[in-house]
C-alpha cells in the first residue's frame, strides 16, 4: 500500500489556476466516490480551499498518474494545463506534508489556525462518504494529536496572523481609521466570522452580513451588532460600502463589473476596498479595471503576511523537529502492519499445538492417570512442540554460517548467543 499526498497550492498555482480545480462542498461526496471507484485507490480524503485543493489516498501501488487523470476528467480540463502546478508526495514524504499543513507550516499565513478545522471537516466528508479506510482513518487521528501537540508545545499560534487578520490590516493600510468606514461581509463562514471579529476590535463603523442563508447571516451579525442581508438584497445596499470582504463558496462570481459600476457611480466615485478571498472568486477580476475601485485577492495578502511571518519563525522551528518525530512513528506503525498476518499464522500454529496437548492431557486424565503427571507431560510437550521449529531453523542458520540469521532469531527470540546466558 502507497500513501500518496497530491495536490496544487498557492505557493505553487496562482489562484486563476486554483480556482479551476476547487471543489464545492455539495461535489465532493460524488468526487470521492468517483476516485476510490478508481482501480487503484482504495481510500481517499478531499480538502478544498482556498488555497489548496489536495488529494490524500491509499494507492495499491504508486500511481500519480492516475489521480491527476481523475483530477483532470473531473473538472474537464487538459491535463497539460494543470500538471505543471502539481506536487505529489508519497509515503513518508506524504505523511510530513499532511502534519505540516495541519500545523500551519504550510500555510499561506504560518501558523494559521483555520486550517486544522478544515482538515477535520474534509475527514468528516470522506469518512461520511464511505471513503475512507484503515490507513487513512489511523493517519489523520494522527494528525490532528499532532497539530495539537504542535500547538500545545511551541508558539506557533501566539500572535494573532490569519487570512481575516491580514485582510483587516490591508484595510487599515487603505483606511487608516476604520471607525469611519462601512463593511459589507459577503459569506457567513469561520473565515468572515474572524474578519469580523477583527473589524470589531477596529471600532469599524458599521457592518453588514450578506449571505446565501439570510438566519446564518443572522446569526453572525447578532454577534457583531451588524445588519443582515440576503445575497439578492446586495445591489441595494452596496454603494453604501467602503470596504466589501467577500468569502463564499459559490463556483460562480457574485459580484460583476456591471454591478460594481452602478454602486461606484451611486457613490459619485467615492473609492471602495473590495477584497476577494474566495476560490473560486467571488468578485469578476475586470472589476479591478475600475477606476476608484482598489481590488485585491487572496494572493495579494503575501505582503501584509509576510511582516507577521518572522515572530513565528522560531516556533516553526520547534514544530518541524515535532512532526519529524511524529512522521517517523507513524511510519512504524504502517510498517508493523507488514507483520500482522505473520504474528496470526505463528499465534494459530501455537493455539493449534495448544488445543492438541489439552486434549491429550484431558484423556490421561479421564484414563485416571496421575494428574500430577498429566500436568508435568503437557508442560513437556507444549516446551518442546513451542521449541521445535525456532530450534531447527537456528541450528540450520549456524550449520550454513548464515550469522546475521542467528543472530536476528536470538533477538527475536530475546535470548543471548553468549554461553553463559
Amino acid at each position: 500500500m502507497t500513501l500518496l499526498a497530491f495536490g496544487i497550492n498557492h505557493k505553487t498555482a496562482p489562484v486563476n489556476i486554483r480556482e479551476k480545480v476547487a471543489f464545492s462542498p455539495e461535489k465532493l461526496p460524488s468526487a470521492l466516490q468517483e476516485l476510490i471507484h478508481r482501480d487503484v485507490v482504495h481510500e481517499a480524503v478531499i480538502l478544498s480551499t482556498c488555497n489548496r485543493t489536495e488529494v490524500y489516498c491509499g494507492l495499491d501501488y504508486p500511481a500519480n498518474d492516475a489521480v491527476l487523470e481523475w483530477l483532470s476528467e473531473f473538472h474537464q480540463l487538459p491535463l497539460e494545463s494543470i500538471s505543471p502546478y502539481i506536487y505529489a508526495y508519497q509515503d513518508s514524504a506524504a505523511v510530513q506534508h499532511i502534519l505540516r499543513v495541519a500545523s500551519g507550516l504550510d500555510s499561506l499565513v504560518l501558523g494559521e489556525p483555520q486550517i486544522l478545522g478544515q482538515i477535520k471537516e474534509a475527514y468528516m466528508t470522506a469518512n461520511a462518504a464511505g471513503a475512507i479506510g484503515a490507513q487513512l482513518n489511523r493517519l489523520f487521528q494522527h494528525t490532528f494529536a499532532v497539530a495539537k501537540q504542535v500547538r500545545t508545545d511551541t508558539a506557533i499560534g501566539a500572535s494573532p496572523v490569519s487570512v481575516a487578520f491580514a485582510a483587516v490590516t490591508l484595510a487599515k493600510q487603505i483606511f487608516t481609521d476604520l471607525s469611519q468606514h462601512k463593511v459589507m461581509l459577503i459569506g457567513a463562514g469561520e473565515t468572515i466570522e474572524l474578519v469580523a471579529r477583527h473589524l470589531k476590535d477596529n471600532q469599524v463603523n458599521r457592518m453588514i452580513v450578506a449571505n446565501r442563508t439570510v438566519e446564518r447571516a443572522e446569526l453572525l451579525a447578532k454577534t457583531f451588532g451588524a445588519e443582515a442581508i440576503a445575497l439578492k438584497d446586495i445591489p441595494e445596499y452596496l454603494h453604501e460600502a467602503d470596504i466589501v470582504i467577500s468569502s463564499t463558496a459559490s463556483p460562480l462570481p457574485i459580484l460583476g463589473k456591471g454591478m460594481i459600476e452602478r454602486a461606484i457611480k451611486q457613490r459619485k466615485h467615492k473609492p471602495m476596498f473590495m477584497l476577494d478571498i474566495a476560490v473560486p472568486r467571488d468578485i469578476e477580476p475586470e472589476v479591478g479595471q475600475l477606476r476608484d475601485i482598489y481590488l485585491y485577492t487572496v494572493d495579494d495578502l503575501q505582503e501584509v503576511i509576510e511582516e507577521n511571518r518572522k515572530s513565528r519563525q522560531e516556533a516553526a522551528l520547534q514544530a518541524e523537529e515535532i512532526i519529524a518525530t511524529q512522521v517517523d512513528h507513524f511510519m512504524g506503525w504502517l510498517r508493523s502492519l507488514d507483520a500482522v498476518d505473520a504474528i496470526r499464522n505463528y499465534r494459530d500454529k501455537c493455539h493449534i499445538i495448544r488445543d492438541d496437548a489439552v486434549i491429550n492431557a484431558r484423556r490421561q486424565l479421564l484414563s485416571g492417570k496421575d494428574p500430577q503427571l498429566v500436568v508435568s507431560e503437557l508442560a513437556r510437550i507444549l516446551t518442546n512442540k513451542l521449541m521445535h521449529e525456532p530450534s531447527v531453523q537456528m541450528k540450520y542458520a549456524a550449520y550454513h554460517g548464515e550469522a546475521d540469521l542467528l543472530q536476528n532469531a536470538c533477538r527475536l527470540l530475546g535470548i543471548s548467543t553468549d554461553n553463559n546466558h
